[in-house]
């Protein structure tokens, strides 16, 4: 037979480490910058724009950083960058209406 004695020194205990995990998680939140990371969140400069796959093991991406475009060739052997410093569609645009309207 267990003791009631026991029991309650095991339940004390369980409730004791639970709680130490959950203070160091709140004070680990709090001083070791987690919530430094959310300020970010809003401005992300870096992105995946498009994704393609090639075959089973290859596959292109179009990656933007600020407001340049870079083609990247993922495989098996490796990354290799096709071609880089590629101008933003968004910014393509303007310099088309800009040139169509100076000419």
């Amino acid at each position: 037979m267990i003791d009631a004695g026991l029991m309650l020194r095991f339940a004390l205990a369980l409730a004791l480490v639970l709680a130490l995990i959950a203070v160091t998680g709140w004070l680990g939140r709090r001083y070791m910058g987690a919530g430094r990371l959310s300020s970010l969140r809003g401005k992300r400069r870096l992105s995946v724009v498009e994704a393609l796959a090639i075959d089973g093991r290859t596959r292109l991406l179009l990656v933007r950083r600020d407001a340049t475009e870079h083609l990247i060739m993922l495989g098996a052997t490796g990354a290799v960058v096709v071609e880089r410093a590629i101008t933003s569609r968004d910014e393509f645009s303007r310099a088309v209406d800009a040139a169509a309207e100076q000419g």
